[in-house]
Protein backbone atom coordinates (compact mmCIF):
# COMPACT_ATOMS: atom_id res chain seq x y z
CA UNK A 1 0.00 0.00 0.00
CA UNK A 2 1.97 2.97 -1.30
CA UNK A 3 -0.14 5.63 0.38
CA UNK A 4 2.75 8.05 0.78
CA UNK A 5 3.37 7.97 -2.94
CA UNK A 6 -0.20 8.91 -3.77
CA UNK A 7 -0.89 11.60 -1.25
CA UNK A 8 1.31 14.56 -2.09
CA UNK A 9 0.26 17.47 -4.24
CA UNK A 10 3.39 19.32 -5.38
CA UNK A 11 3.86 22.92 -4.23
CA UNK A 12 5.22 24.25 -7.51
CA UNK A 13 4.61 27.99 -7.77
CA UNK A 14 5.42 30.31 -10.63
CA UNK A 15 7.42 33.48 -10.13
CA UNK A 16 4.63 35.48 -11.75
CA UNK A 17 2.09 34.22 -9.23
CA UNK A 18 4.14 35.21 -6.23
CA UNK A 19 5.42 38.50 -7.57
CA UNK A 20 1.91 39.90 -7.34
CA UNK A 21 0.89 41.68 -4.15
CA UNK A 22 -0.88 38.97 -2.17
CA UNK A 23 -3.93 39.10 0.08
CA UNK A 24 -3.33 39.68 3.75
CA UNK A 25 -4.96 37.90 6.64
CA UNK A 26 -7.77 39.90 8.17
CA UNK A 27 -6.32 39.56 11.67
CA UNK A 28 -2.78 38.27 11.59
CA UNK A 29 -2.39 35.76 14.43
CA UNK A 30 0.38 35.79 16.94
CA UNK A 31 2.67 32.78 16.44
CA UNK A 32 1.43 31.30 19.72
CA UNK A 33 -2.19 31.66 18.62
CA UNK A 34 -1.39 30.08 15.29
CA UNK A 35 0.28 27.13 16.99
CA UNK A 36 -2.79 26.55 19.13
CA UNK A 37 -5.14 26.91 16.18
CA UNK A 38 -3.21 24.33 14.20
CA UNK A 39 -3.48 21.89 17.09
CA UNK A 40 0.14 22.15 18.21
CA UNK A 41 0.24 21.65 21.95
CA UNK A 42 1.98 23.87 24.49
CA UNK A 43 4.40 21.00 25.18
CA UNK A 44 5.49 21.05 21.52
CA UNK A 45 6.40 24.75 21.47
CA UNK A 46 9.78 24.21 23.21
CA UNK A 47 10.49 21.41 20.71
CA UNK A 48 9.79 23.78 17.83
CA UNK A 49 11.94 26.49 19.36
CA UNK A 50 14.80 24.00 19.63
CA UNK A 51 14.56 23.56 15.88
CA UNK A 52 12.74 20.20 15.93
CA UNK A 53 10.06 19.08 13.49
CA UNK A 54 6.76 18.29 15.16
CA UNK A 55 3.66 16.55 13.90
CA UNK A 56 0.12 17.67 14.63
CA UNK A 57 -3.29 16.11 14.13
CA UNK A 58 -5.58 17.18 11.30
CA UNK A 59 -9.20 16.06 11.56
CA UNK A 60 -10.26 13.36 9.11
CA UNK A 61 -13.71 13.69 7.61
CA UNK A 62 -14.35 10.08 6.51
CA UNK A 63 -13.00 6.54 6.60
CA UNK A 64 -11.37 7.20 3.23
CA UNK A 65 -9.36 10.21 4.36
CA UNK A 66 -5.80 10.42 5.63
CA UNK A 67 -4.79 13.70 7.22
CA UNK A 68 -1.76 14.97 9.11
CA UNK A 69 0.35 18.08 9.58
CA UNK A 70 3.98 18.88 10.33
CA UNK A 71 5.66 22.11 11.39
CA UNK A 72 9.07 23.56 12.18
CA UNK A 73 10.67 26.91 12.93
CA UNK A 74 13.60 27.96 10.76
CA UNK A 75 16.01 30.87 11.44
CA UNK A 76 15.13 32.43 8.09
CA UNK A 77 12.91 35.43 7.45
CA UNK A 78 9.58 35.07 5.67
CA UNK A 79 10.75 37.00 2.57
CA UNK A 80 13.57 34.50 2.02
CA UNK A 81 11.17 31.56 2.38
CA UNK A 82 8.72 33.21 -0.05
CA UNK A 83 11.55 33.67 -2.55
CA UNK A 84 12.46 29.99 -2.20
CA UNK A 85 8.89 28.98 -2.99
CA UNK A 86 8.62 31.53 -5.78
CA UNK A 87 11.55 29.94 -7.61
CA UNK A 88 9.92 26.51 -7.50
CA UNK A 89 12.63 25.05 -5.29
CA UNK A 90 10.16 23.43 -2.93
CA UNK A 91 9.40 21.09 -5.84
CA UNK A 92 13.03 20.10 -6.46
CA UNK A 93 13.84 16.41 -6.31
CA UNK A 94 10.34 15.07 -6.98
CA UNK A 95 11.51 11.97 -8.79
CA UNK A 96 7.98 10.66 -9.47
CA UNK A 97 7.04 13.57 -11.74
CA UNK A 98 7.36 12.59 -15.40
CA UNK A 99 6.07 15.85 -16.83
CA UNK A 100 4.13 18.93 -15.77
CA UNK A 101 2.75 22.11 -17.25
CA UNK A 102 0.85 25.28 -16.41
CA UNK A 103 -2.68 25.54 -17.78
CA UNK A 104 -3.51 29.03 -19.00
CA UNK A 105 -6.87 30.62 -19.69
CA UNK A 106 -6.92 29.27 -23.24
CA UNK A 107 -6.02 25.67 -22.42
CA UNK A 108 -6.71 23.16 -25.18
CA UNK A 109 -6.12 19.47 -25.83
CA UNK A 110 -2.62 20.45 -26.98
CA UNK A 111 -1.92 21.78 -23.47
CA UNK A 112 -1.71 18.15 -22.37
CA UNK A 113 0.44 16.87 -25.23
CA UNK A 114 3.25 15.92 -22.85
CA UNK A 115 0.89 13.60 -21.03
CA UNK A 116 1.20 10.37 -22.95
CA UNK A 117 1.32 6.64 -22.53
CA UNK A 118 4.64 5.53 -24.00
CA UNK A 119 5.28 2.42 -26.09
CA UNK A 120 6.49 0.71 -22.91
CA UNK A 121 3.11 1.54 -21.35
CA UNK A 122 1.06 0.01 -24.15
CA UNK A 123 -0.67 -2.39 -21.75
CA UNK A 124 -1.72 0.58 -19.60
CA UNK A 125 -3.09 2.34 -22.68
CA UNK A 126 -5.05 -0.75 -23.72
CA UNK A 127 -6.44 -1.14 -20.20
CA UNK A 128 -7.56 2.50 -20.30
CA UNK A 129 -9.39 2.00 -23.61
CA UNK A 130 -11.13 -1.08 -22.18
CA UNK A 131 -11.83 0.44 -18.74
CA UNK A 132 -14.87 -0.65 -16.75
CA UNK A 133 -16.38 0.77 -13.54
CA UNK A 134 -13.93 0.05 -10.74
CA UNK A 135 -10.80 1.39 -9.07
CA UNK A 136 -8.27 0.69 -11.85
CA UNK A 137 -9.05 4.10 -13.40
CA UNK A 138 -10.89 7.12 -12.00
CA UNK A 139 -13.43 7.69 -14.75
CA UNK A 140 -17.02 8.91 -14.82
CA UNK A 141 -19.93 7.06 -16.39
CA UNK A 142 -19.89 9.47 -19.35
CA UNK A 143 -16.15 8.93 -19.83
CA UNK A 144 -16.55 5.15 -19.70
CA UNK A 145 -19.41 5.34 -22.20
CA UNK A 146 -17.22 7.43 -24.50
CA UNK A 147 -14.47 4.80 -24.35
CA UNK A 148 -16.96 2.00 -24.99
CA UNK A 149 -18.17 3.75 -28.14
CA UNK A 150 -14.61 3.58 -29.50
CA UNK A 151 -14.05 -0.11 -28.94
CA UNK A 152 -15.82 -1.48 -32.02
CA UNK A 153 -13.68 0.68 -34.27
CA UNK A 154 -10.47 -0.46 -32.61
CA UNK A 155 -10.91 -4.24 -32.93
CA UNK A 156 -8.35 -4.55 -35.72
CA UNK A 157 -6.22 -1.51 -34.82
CA UNK A 158 -2.47 -1.88 -34.55
CA UNK A 159 -0.55 -0.90 -31.44
CA UNK A 160 0.45 2.50 -32.80
CA UNK A 161 -3.19 3.40 -33.43
CA UNK A 162 -4.26 2.14 -30.00
CA UNK A 163 -1.58 4.22 -28.31
CA UNK A 164 -2.47 7.35 -30.27
CA UNK A 165 -6.18 6.90 -29.58
CA UNK A 166 -5.68 6.35 -25.85
CA UNK A 167 -3.51 9.45 -25.52
CA UNK A 168 -5.90 11.64 -27.49
CA UNK A 169 -8.94 10.48 -25.56
CA UNK A 170 -7.28 10.90 -22.16
CA UNK A 171 -6.24 14.45 -23.08
CA UNK A 172 -9.82 15.20 -24.11
CA UNK A 173 -11.05 13.96 -20.72
CA UNK A 174 -8.50 16.15 -18.91
CA UNK A 175 -9.55 19.24 -20.86
CA UNK A 176 -13.24 18.53 -20.23
CA UNK A 177 -12.63 18.10 -16.50
CA UNK A 178 -10.58 21.29 -16.35
CA UNK A 179 -13.28 23.27 -18.16
CA UNK A 180 -16.06 21.83 -15.99
CA UNK A 181 -14.18 22.70 -12.80
CA UNK A 182 -13.36 26.23 -13.94
CA UNK A 183 -17.01 26.78 -14.92
CA UNK A 184 -18.73 25.20 -11.90
CA UNK A 185 -16.07 24.56 -9.25
CA UNK A 186 -16.61 21.56 -7.03
CA UNK A 187 -20.08 21.05 -8.53
CA UNK A 188 -18.42 20.46 -11.90
CA UNK A 189 -16.34 17.48 -10.74
CA UNK A 190 -17.87 14.28 -12.12
CA UNK A 191 -17.83 11.30 -9.72
CA UNK A 192 -15.74 8.22 -10.43
CA UNK A 193 -17.68 5.08 -11.39
CA UNK A 194 -17.01 2.14 -9.11
CA UNK A 195 -18.27 -1.42 -9.25
CA UNK A 196 -21.67 -1.00 -7.64
CA UNK A 197 -21.31 2.66 -6.73
CA UNK A 198 -19.31 5.86 -7.11
CA UNK A 199 -16.51 7.80 -5.46
CA UNK A 200 -17.23 11.51 -5.07
CA UNK A 201 -14.09 13.70 -5.06
CA UNK A 202 -16.26 16.84 -5.10
CA UNK A 203 -17.84 15.92 -1.76
CA UNK A 204 -14.42 15.03 -0.34
CA UNK A 205 -12.90 18.34 -1.35
CA UNK A 206 -15.94 20.26 -0.11
CA UNK A 207 -15.56 18.60 3.30
CA UNK A 208 -11.86 19.48 3.27
CA UNK A 209 -12.64 23.14 2.58
CA UNK A 210 -15.36 23.31 5.24
CA UNK A 211 -13.10 21.70 7.84
CA UNK A 212 -10.08 23.90 7.08
CA UNK A 213 -10.81 25.95 10.18
CA UNK A 214 -7.28 26.70 11.39
CA UNK A 215 -6.30 28.94 8.48
CA UNK A 216 -9.86 29.99 7.67
CA UNK A 217 -10.01 31.99 10.89
CA UNK A 218 -7.42 34.38 9.49
CA UNK A 219 -8.26 34.16 5.80
CA UNK A 220 -12.09 33.85 5.90
CA UNK A 221 -12.67 35.44 2.49
CA UNK A 222 -10.09 33.14 0.93
CA UNK A 223 -11.64 30.10 2.60
CA UNK A 224 -15.12 31.01 1.31
CA UNK A 225 -13.79 31.61 -2.19
CA UNK A 226 -11.96 28.28 -2.01
CA UNK A 227 -15.17 26.53 -1.01
CA UNK A 228 -17.36 28.34 -3.55
CA UNK A 229 -14.99 28.58 -6.52
CA UNK A 230 -15.48 29.97 -9.18
CA UNK A 231 -16.63 32.74 -6.87
CA UNK A 232 -14.25 35.68 -7.12
CA UNK A 233 -11.03 35.35 -5.16
CA UNK A 234 -10.03 38.11 -2.74
CA UNK A 235 -8.34 41.10 -4.35
CA UNK A 236 -4.69 40.53 -5.33
CA UNK A 237 -4.80 36.81 -4.50
CA UNK A 238 -3.09 34.76 -7.21
CA UNK A 239 -4.13 31.38 -8.56
CA UNK A 240 -2.63 28.75 -10.82
CA UNK A 241 -3.78 25.63 -12.65
CA UNK A 242 -1.36 22.84 -13.51
CA UNK A 243 -1.37 19.31 -14.83
CA UNK A 244 1.03 16.60 -13.72
CA UNK A 245 2.01 13.21 -15.03
CA UNK A 246 3.22 11.30 -11.98
CA UNK A 247 4.29 7.73 -11.43
CA UNK A 248 2.00 6.33 -8.75
CA UNK A 249 2.28 2.66 -7.85
CA UNK A 250 4.59 2.35 -10.88
CA UNK A 251 1.89 3.61 -13.22
CA UNK A 252 1.52 6.91 -15.07
CA UNK A 253 -1.27 9.03 -13.70
CA UNK A 254 -2.68 12.37 -14.74
CA UNK A 255 -3.39 14.97 -12.06
CA UNK A 256 -5.21 18.31 -12.35
CA UNK A 257 -4.29 20.83 -9.67
CA UNK A 258 -5.67 24.21 -8.59
CA UNK A 259 -3.64 26.45 -6.28
CA UNK A 260 -4.26 29.77 -4.61
CA UNK A 261 -1.48 31.81 -3.03
CA UNK A 262 -1.55 34.70 -0.56
CA UNK A 263 1.75 36.04 0.75
CA UNK A 264 2.25 39.30 2.64
CA UNK A 265 4.27 40.83 5.45
CA UNK A 266 2.10 39.15 8.09
CA UNK A 267 2.46 35.66 6.68
CA UNK A 268 1.84 33.53 3.65
CA UNK A 269 -0.44 30.64 2.74
CA UNK A 270 -0.83 28.23 -0.15
CA UNK A 271 -3.98 26.16 -0.60
CA UNK A 272 -3.85 23.47 -3.24
CA UNK A 273 -6.35 20.85 -4.37
CA UNK A 274 -6.03 17.97 -6.78
CA UNK A 275 -9.51 17.95 -8.29
CA UNK A 276 -8.77 15.08 -10.67
CA UNK A 277 -6.44 12.11 -10.19
CA UNK A 278 -6.16 9.30 -12.74
CA UNK A 279 -6.07 6.37 -10.31
CA UNK A 280 -5.04 5.04 -6.89
CA UNK A 281 -6.50 7.91 -4.84
CA UNK A 282 -9.46 10.23 -5.26
CA UNK A 283 -8.47 13.74 -4.29
CA UNK A 284 -6.12 15.71 -2.09
CA UNK A 285 -5.78 19.12 -0.43
CA UNK A 286 -2.67 20.84 0.89
CA UNK A 287 -2.48 23.83 3.18
CA UNK A 288 1.04 25.15 3.68
CA UNK A 289 2.67 28.39 4.60
CA UNK A 290 4.78 30.43 6.93
CA UNK A 291 4.31 32.94 9.74
CA UNK A 292 6.94 35.23 11.23
CA UNK A 293 8.12 33.76 14.53
CA UNK A 294 10.54 35.84 16.59
CA UNK A 295 13.63 36.10 14.39
CA UNK A 296 12.60 33.29 12.05
CA UNK A 297 9.62 31.69 10.33
CA UNK A 298 7.14 29.06 11.47
CA UNK A 299 6.60 26.68 8.55
CA UNK A 300 3.39 24.64 8.59
CA UNK A 301 2.35 21.95 6.13
CA UNK A 302 -0.78 19.79 6.22
CA UNK A 303 -2.34 17.30 3.83
CA UNK A 304 -5.76 15.73 3.51
CA UNK A 305 -5.86 12.87 1.00
CA UNK A 306 -8.77 10.59 0.19
CA UNK A 307 -8.21 7.01 -0.97
CA UNK A 308 -10.42 3.93 -1.04
CA UNK A 309 -7.37 1.92 0.05
CA UNK A 310 -7.80 2.82 3.73
CA UNK A 311 -11.55 2.20 4.03
CA UNK A 312 -13.25 -1.05 5.02
CA UNK A 313 -11.86 -3.92 7.08
CA UNK A 314 -8.80 -2.94 9.09
CA UNK A 315 -9.43 0.75 8.48
CA UNK A 316 -7.96 1.87 11.82
CA UNK A 317 -4.67 0.08 11.20
CA UNK A 318 -4.54 1.24 7.58
CA UNK A 319 -5.02 4.83 8.72
CA UNK A 320 -2.27 4.55 11.30
CA UNK A 321 0.17 3.12 8.76
CA UNK A 322 -0.88 5.61 6.11
CA UNK A 323 -0.47 8.64 8.38
CA UNK A 324 2.99 7.47 9.43
CA UNK A 325 4.04 7.02 5.81
CA UNK A 326 2.73 10.47 4.93
CA UNK A 327 4.49 12.03 7.92
CA UNK A 328 7.83 10.52 6.91
CA UNK A 329 7.53 11.93 3.41
CA UNK A 330 6.49 15.36 4.71
CA UNK A 331 9.45 15.40 7.08
CA UNK A 332 11.76 14.64 4.15
CA UNK A 333 10.45 17.71 2.38
CA UNK A 334 11.05 19.92 5.41
CA UNK A 335 14.55 18.46 5.73
CA UNK A 336 15.22 19.31 2.10
CA UNK A 337 14.09 22.86 2.82
CA UNK A 338 16.62 23.02 5.68
CA UNK A 339 19.36 21.73 3.40
CA UNK A 340 18.58 24.20 0.65
CA UNK A 341 18.61 27.01 3.19
CA UNK A 342 22.06 25.76 4.28
CA UNK A 343 20.76 24.84 7.72
CA UNK A 344 21.60 21.81 9.80
CA UNK A 345 19.20 18.85 9.49
CA UNK A 346 16.30 19.37 11.87
CA UNK A 347 15.77 16.59 14.42
CA UNK A 348 12.31 15.08 14.64
CA UNK A 349 10.58 15.65 17.94
CA UNK A 350 9.70 12.59 19.99
CA UNK A 351 5.98 11.84 20.03
CA UNK A 352 4.22 12.83 23.18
Amino acid sequence: MLIHKLSFPILLLSAAALCQQAAYAQDAPSPQQALQNFGISAAQIPQLERGEIVGYDVSETSQKELAIGVAMIIPVGLPQLADYIKKGKLNAGESDIVATGILGDNASVDSFKKFAFTEKQLDEAKAFLEAEPGDEFNLSKAELDSLKSLQAGLEDADNKTLLKTANQKYREFLLQRLQAYKKSGLAGIAPYSRDGGTADPAAELRNDAVNSKAWARYFPELQQAWLNYPAALPANTSEQFLWLNRRVEDRPTAVLNHRVIAIGEGGGIIVSRQFYVGHSYNSSQVVAGGLPYKDGTLVFYSIRSSTDQVAGIGSSLKHSIGREQMKKEMIKRLQRLNKDMKLKPAPVAADE
